[in-house]
């Protein structure tokens, strides 16, 4: 009994020793893979910010260059406008009036056809005034020009 007992000693003590480096092993393996976990965390969070901070800068240029292409479409946007003086003739009345007609155009293209208004004016009165003030495209109808001086460029013929 006693030469089972020395047999078995020296396989129990390495079977003891082999589970407590197996568990001492485990504990390290755990200690690893949560640093590993809490680095992969931090990676994933300033990633995250990343993307937000992408998507907001990717937002304002976005929203930039759409400005930015209004502005130069507005730019390109300009006023046609030509004004005479009609003088209308019957047996008693001699009336003057003056026709005002004015085309839209983007850069040389009209996109409308000839707006004509026509206006009663009073001896003495200053015709060049009176085409400004009743312009249908005007600078505040169009809503260009503000105080950036952006926008259409109004040109008079």
């Amino acid at each position: 009994m006693e030469a089972v007992l020395w047999l078995l000693l020296p396989v129990i003590t390495a079977t003891g020793s082999g589970l407590l480096a197996f568990l001492v092993m485990q504990a390290r393996l755990e200690v690893a893979i949560a640093r590993e976990r809490e680095a992969l965390a931090e990676a994933q969070a300033a990633i995250r910010s990343q993307d937000k901070v992408m998507e907001e800068k990717l937002r304002a240029l976005e929203e930039e260059t759409r400005r930015r292409a209004l502005d130069e479409f507005l730019a390109d946007i300009r006023v046609e406008e030509r004004h005479y003086v009609k003088e209308s003739r019957s047996l008693f009345i001699n009336q003057k009036s003056m026709v005002l007609q004015e085309r839209l155009y983007f850069r040389n293209i009209p996109l409308s056809d000839w707006v004509s208004h026509e206006f009663a004016i009073e001896e003495g009165g200053d015709i060049r005034a009176l085409a400004k003030a009743c312009s249908v495209f005007a600078r505040a109808s169009l809503g260009v020009g503000k105080e950036d001086g952006k926008g259409a460029k109004l040109l008079e013929s």
